[in-house]
């Protein structure tokens, strides 16, 4: 059974760009309502893919964040290239990482990290989120229970030397949040149970943008893109993007 898997997209509105970033394990699917929904309001949207993601779970692990992080300035300099020289940055999980990280690598109008982990609660918490999205990804290939008990066994002993790299990216980013000056909204779900939700406070706190805003959403998980508050979180992403200083 062949899968019809998310594709990295482009959503054109105006001259203002946002890039949409994706968590771990995810893809362009978690942030694709979000794009859609500030497309209509006039701002093109763009969400590129990360490598080994959107893939069978087998190729995840042969990458890494430094991969991830190319993946994330490609998107970025594809808008500069297709004439945007002001970009926001929205970011879910690992993504909303990715958007801090660029906030003090290149030029940016303003950053949105959505449940994004300053440290991880364990390895075997990241673990089981990879066994997870492996056996998933398996099911919608359609394969039998049996086969997918197979491949999940030989799976289990590949190496994961990706969530290392994972948490040492995670830990430089939070050494380096106090750097940022791009006015950044941290939004934060409270029923999050993939991350420490602790994170927010640290974001929040230690950046030192003088304008800086944190809304907790009270019925909301770690996917808060698709979760039941989404609707307000689409509207609270575009009223703070409406508040920066746009040249347009």
């Amino acid at each position: 059974m062949k899968l019809t898997l998310p594709k990295p997209f482009t959503f054109k509105g105006g001259k203002r760009a946002v890039l949409l970033l994706h968590g771990f394990t995810g893809n362009s699917a978690d942030v694709r309502m979000l794009g859609r929904f500030l497309e209509k309001r006039g701002y093109t949207c763009h969400a590129p893919h990360y490598k080994g993601h959107g893939v069978p779970p087998e190729e995840l692990v042969r990458t890494g964040p430094e991969d991830w992080w190319q993946d994330v300035l490609e998107g970025y300099h594809f808008l500069k290239s297709t004439g945007h020289e002001e970009i926001a940055v929205a970011g879910l999980s690992l993504g909303g990482v990715f958007s801090l990280k660029l906030g003090y690598t290149v030029a940016i109008k303003g950053i949105i990290p959505m449940c994004a982990p300053m440290y991880i609660k364990s390895e075997e918490v990241m673990v089981q989120g990879v066994l997870e999205y492996a056996r998933e990804y398996k099911k919608r290939e359609g394969k039998s229970e049996a086969q997918i008990e197979l491949e999940m066994n030989g799976f289990k002993q590949t190496p994961m030397k990706t969530l290392r790299a994972l948490q040492a990216l995670i830990a430089d980013v939070r050494e380096s949040v106090d750097t940022i000056v791009a006015p950044t909204f941290v939004v934060q779900a409270r029923h999050d149970k993939m991350i420490n939700t602790d994170s927010a406070n640290i974001i929040y706190d230690n950046i030192m943008a003088p304008i800086k805003q944190i809304k907790w959403y009270e019925e909301s998980g770690h996917v808060i893109t698709l979760d039941k508050e989404r609707e307000q979180l689409h509207q609270d992403v575009y009223d703070f993007l409406e508040t920066l200083p746009w040249q347009d």
